[in-house]
């Protein structure tokens, strides 16, 4: 079981007073890679491995793997293993990596994080089982059985709107207390609620936010150490990220204001997000976006102009 030496073992980094880095030691911009699929809906390893060498070539801070824009809802577990196999080969151990785990039961969840910290994550996100209208009690028993068993920095995705279910942030920080390993949050709050978050909970575990990088500069000045944005923006989210933290808040609004059509345009859905994100990012990596894998939402044409001309305004990844 995890004790109280890795929780005293992590940093707290300040950067001119402006912003709390990080107490995990990670931080930044860690961008979720998308699944690719051929025309019979298999994986295709190509495009991911295109992925995670555009991400490493601008900067990133760190690798995100099998979460909500992984579709990892339908993924089987070999898909699952075979993806992530694909991802720490092509990574090469040159940055972290976060491991989403979505397992459906207690055992599953322990059992994944071991096959994830057996090939090399550097931290694992668990989601909540998917049911819905359960106590927080019981929730909370649900990711404490898991972390009770897991040596690794634990993160908990908290995103009731998309998956049903959560935590309250007293919740979050009653987990932090019982748990030393317990050190990052996934939110897709806006940054009037990390802001909360981050109030509320003493400042026990560090904040990384989706939404597709929606307010970053104003999520990253309510505390945030970070963004887990999809796989098409990130090198501008680097290029923000890094402004922020150097203090030079007008480049950084600069940087957001040319990629802010294109959050809008993503962030309707998950599903909105995942199939024409994934478009965009292959048009910016000069890669074939391939098929799907049904159930699918699927492009219409005016979406595809859509993101076609938003990618044409981008340079290539």
């Amino acid at each position: 079981m995890p004790t109280q030496k890795l929780r005293d073992s992590v940093s707290l980094t300040i950067n001119k007073d402006r912003m709390v880095m990080s107490r995990s030691g990670f931080h930044g911009v860690y961008p979720m890679i998308y699944a690719f699929f051929d025309e019979d809906g298999e994986l295709l390893r190509a495009p991911i491995v295109a992925s995670v060498e555009a991400m490493i070539r601008h900067h990133v801070n760190g690798l995100a793997v099998l979460g909500l824009a992984s579709e990892v809802n339908k993924l089987s577990r070999n898909d699952r293993l075979k993806m992530l196999d694909w991802v720490i080969e092509a990574n090469a151990g040159r940055l972290p990596l976060s491991v989403t785990v979505a397992e459906n039961n207690i055992a599953s969840q322990i059992e994944f994080c071991r096959l994830a910290r057996e090939r090399g994550a550097s931290w694992l996100v668990l989601q909540p089982p998917p049911v819905s209208h359960i106590g927080e009690k019981q929730l909370l028993e649900f990711f404490s059985a898991v972390i009770d068993k897991v040596d690794l920095p634990i993160g908990i995705q908290n995103a009731p709107q998309y998956l049903g279910i959560g935590l309250s942030n007293s919740g979050l920080l009653e987990l932090a207390r019982r748990h030393a390993n317990f050190l990052v949050a996934k939110t897709e709050g806006t940054a009037i609620a990390i802001e909360r978050l981050v109030q509320e909970t003493e400042g026990r575990f560090d904040v990384f936010n989706g939404r597709g990088g929606f307010e970053l500069p104003d999520v990253l000045r309510a505390g945030a150490a970070g963004v887990i944005p999809g796989g098409e923006s990130f090198d501008f989210f680097v290029k923000i990220y890094d402004a922020m933290k150097d203090g030079d808040e007008a480049q950084a609004e600069r940087h957001y204001k040319d990629v802010l059509p294109l959050i809008v345009f993503l962030e309707e859905s998950i599903d909105h997000l995942v199939i024409y994100g994934k478009r965009v990012a292959a048009l910016r990596l000069g890669v074939d976006a391939g098929g799907i894998r049904i159930p699918s939402t699927l492009c219409t044409p005016f979406g595809l102009s859509a993101i076609r001309r938003f990618a044409e305004g981008m340079p290539r990844l």
